[in-house]
């Protein structure tokens, strides 16, 4: 398992020629491909933290990069029964009682804060299974409004509330993203985006990763946690620029183009 520390993210050694010929008709060249997975789960409260940094450092990088984001699913609670649980009920027993859950509620909010969220735990219920929600991320991937749907998934669970671990509740979300109505709740209702979603889930698993967010950038695991815009704009701008190009100088020694 990679060690997610971003001070293991790596550049692309150069190696060829350092003579660039470029004619003044000579096309453009693209700019470089920036392919970000976030590995996260629909009510993990740091990952929406995390998102709020991303959504920076995505902005930021896309002054230099074609940047692409994709979230896959997690599990935290994956043995969840379908109906959810009272959350109180099922947070002091996870935390050893209701005054440490808490306890790790007010640093979450006092987090949140600081990148402008509201997270609201006292409207929080229960504590959803989430498989459902990660089967409709699924399907906003392909519809191309991931990034909607899992912004009003975290902000509906954090901030409102809302069960989403609910049928009803997520066609509602993802209607609110531009999906249409009758088509998610007859997805949800199907078994659409199970598979996939569990082997997802699986690889993720089996892969050593027992924390989310996770994020991978060209396939690279970089970082888990919700680091800052900051480090994580240099993290990735780490990871996906080339290294300068070396030369054979007169005395045969390597040097660098720049």
């Amino acid at each position: 398992m990679v060690d997610f520390d971003q001070n293991n993210a790596r550049g692309i050694d150069g190696c060829g020629p350092v003579t660039e010929i470029r004619s003044a008709d000579a096309p453009l060249e693209s700019p470089p491909t920036v392919q970000i997975e976030v590995v996260s789960d629909a009510i993990c409260p740091w990952c929406y933290i995390a998102k709020r940094h991303l959504d920076g450092a995505v902005a930021e990088l896309r002054k230099n990069f074609d940047v692409d984001v994709r979230w896959l699913p997690f599990e935290l609670n994956a043995d969840m029964p379908k109906a959810g649980q009272d959350r109180k009920k099922y947070r002091s027993a996870k935390f050893g009682s209701w005054e440490r859950s808490q306890s790790l509620d007010a640093q979450v909010a006092e987090a949140g804060r600081n990148v402008g969220l509201d997270f609201h735990h006292k409207r929080m219920e229960r504590t959803p299974n989430t498989f459902d929600a990660h089967r409709l991320i699924w399907l906003a991937e392909k519809e191309g409004v991931q990034d909607a749907v899992v912004e009003g998934l975290f902000a509906g669970y954090f901030t409102n509330g809302r069960d989403v671990g609910d049928r009803d509740v997520l066609a509602q979300i993802a209607t609110e993203a531009g999906l249409k109505h009758d088509q998610v709740e007859a997805f949800l209702e199907s078994d659409g985006g199970a598979e996939p979603v569990r082997i997802l889930a699986t690889a993720a698993y089996a892969s050593g990763l027992s924390g989310v967010p996770t994020i991978f950038v060209n396939g690279q695991a970089l970082f888990s946690g919700a680091r800052s815009t900051e480090v994580m704009v240099a993290a990735i701008r780490k990871a996906v620029e080339p290294k300068a190009p070396s030369r054979v100088s007169a005395d045969g020694s390597l040097r660098a183009t720049r």
